[in-house]
């Protein structure tokens, strides 16, 4: 299945009818509105006005699409789902044309702008649901008559898999599944899926096994007795660019886990990538190269300063290069300000303490402030880091962490940022017992992500500031 083709084909749609809408609505003024204005009818003339509508407002819906997230997903829509979001993001998008282009007319009485509001609305919505609803219904019709479906593996190789096997695929309707084999959990060479599929690997094999075979989609389907391997599994799938599915017991759906996205699609849990809205996952993204440049140029004077600072104070390099590992385990270069005397490593790796012999006094100064950091907005600027998120550790620390805390590996699910709820709360860690500890506010910050609290975050981390007390 071409993404990219599909993808396409929407954004092409969406373009088309932003442009067709804006131009109906203009020639609707020209013969509905003015006229009652002036008092005379109003030759229809395509100005410089109309053409640069014609160009700006379409590319100003495609960014409004994006930031909301229509085009994360293009193979997997539901119709239904998609008249309700059309009908939200339609209307936001022309609340905000008709503030910006359309009430500083001059009207005759109010009821010009309710009809003109309604009518950009009328116009908008229906010229772009109708080329969607064609384009998804065709799409959907090809994966439910199975030309077109997802790679697929089951894990597990037993009753749960066979059962979960043969109702997805005696399915009336396709459900995009195309099953290319199964993985095993539990040792053993016989496994009842194995008359039924191909038997793929072990799960320690899943991710080469992921690649090799172009899967898509995964869904596990394990036995009751062997539910405790569904964390290690979600942890080596973390930095795996498919959908995840599994199963659910009674106490899922008592609690309302369950989620129908069909009606005859077989009742499976999703496992999201997705830890925020996706209007909030592009706000905070746009608010962190946005803060970022600012706060380089802002503290431009500032960064003069401490360049001279860690200079004059020893013999070094002024910033400081250490690879880290960031968001699905890939490594990265962090940028700070050298704040330690040089070969302060010869030993090897070793977390900085209190009263850290290795650190300089102009460093201890920056670490007090944090202002050592300040380089820190490079990474985000490169896309390696966010404003805020769980601090970036090392991969020596790393091990040593995961042979404690195995969940660690959850922080690997976001991008590593400046400051962090762990931070704020407890500060530097200078043992990996520390380390641990502050783990635990990390992870609560990932299930409870939202620009709210990042704001907060990030006032906090200001007052530490301002109060010296960041070492």
């Amino acid at each position: 299945m071409n993404r990219n083709l599909q993808l396409f084909k929407y954004i092409i749609s969406d373009l088309l009818s932003a442009s067709l809408a804006w131009a109906c609505f203009y020639v609707y003024r020209k013969l509905y509105i003015e006229p009652l204005k002036f008092g005379y009818s109003i030759p229809i003339e395509f100005g410089t006005r109309f053409y640069l509508g014609l160009v700006l407002i379409p590319l100003f819906w495609i960014l409004l699409y994006y930031a909301s997230g229509y085009y994360r997903e293009v193979f997997r829509k539901s119709r239904l789902a998609e008249l309700w979001f059309t009908m939200r993001i339609t209307f936001i998008g022309v609340l905000v044309l008709f503030f910006g282009l359309i009430l500083d007319d001059v009207i005759v009485n109010y009821s010009n702008y309710y009809r003109s509001f309604i009518a950009l609305y009328l116009f908008h919505f229906v010229l772009t649901y109708l080329p969607r609803l064609i384009i998804t219904t065709d799409i959907t019709k090809k994966i439910h008559k199975r030309k077109l479906g997802f790679n697929t593996i089951l894990i597990g190789g037993n009753d749960k898999a066979v059962e979960t096997y043969e109702e997805i695929s005696n399915q009336k309707q396709g459900t995009g599944n195309i099953f290319v084999g199964f993985v095993n959990v539990n040792e053993g060479n016989e496994f009842l899926l194995a008359s039924k599929l191909k038997h793929l690997g072990s799960i320690d094999d899943v991710k080469e096994i992921i690649r090799k075979y172009k899967v898509s989609e995964v869904i596990i389907a394990l036995e009751y007795t062997e539910h405790d391997r569904i964390e290690s599994i979600l942890n080596l799938l973390i930095d795996s660019n498919v959908a995840i599915k599994t199963i659910p017991g009674m106490y899922e759906i008592f609690t309302g886990k369950v989620k129908m996205s069909a009606i005859f699609g077989t009742p499976l849990i999703e496992i999201s990538h997705h830890l925020m809205p996706a209007w909030q996952e592009n706000l905070k993204y746009f608010f962190d190269i946005i803060v970022s440049l600012l706060a380089l140029i802002i503290l431009s004077p500032l960064l003069l300063i401490l360049t001279l600072g860690v200079k004059l104070s020893s013999n070094g390099p002024i910033l400081y290069r250490q690879k880290r590992i960031g968001k699905n385990g890939r490594p990265f270069i962090i940028y700070k300000f050298r704040s330690m005397y040089i070969n302060a490593e010869v030993n090897g790796p070793e977390l900085s303490s209190k009263d850290d012999q290795r650190v300089t006094p102009f460093g201890r100064f920056m670490r007090k402030s944090r202002l050592d950091e300040i380089p820190n907005f490079i990474n985000v600027l490169k896309g390696d880091m966010s404003l805020v998120g769980p601090r970036p550790e090392r991969e020596y620390f790393i091990h040593q962490i995961m042979k404690r805390a195995p969940h660690y590996i959850q922080l690997l699910k976001v991008k590593p940022g400046i400051t962090s709820w762990g931070q704020v709360k407890y500060g530097y860690a200078e043992n990996v017992d520390q380390m641990v500890k502050r783990m635990k506010y990390d992870l609560l910050y990932i299930e409870n992500m939202s620009l709210y609290v990042d704001l907060k975050i990030l006032i906090y981390t200001f007052l530490i500031i301002f109060k010296g007390k960041g070492m």
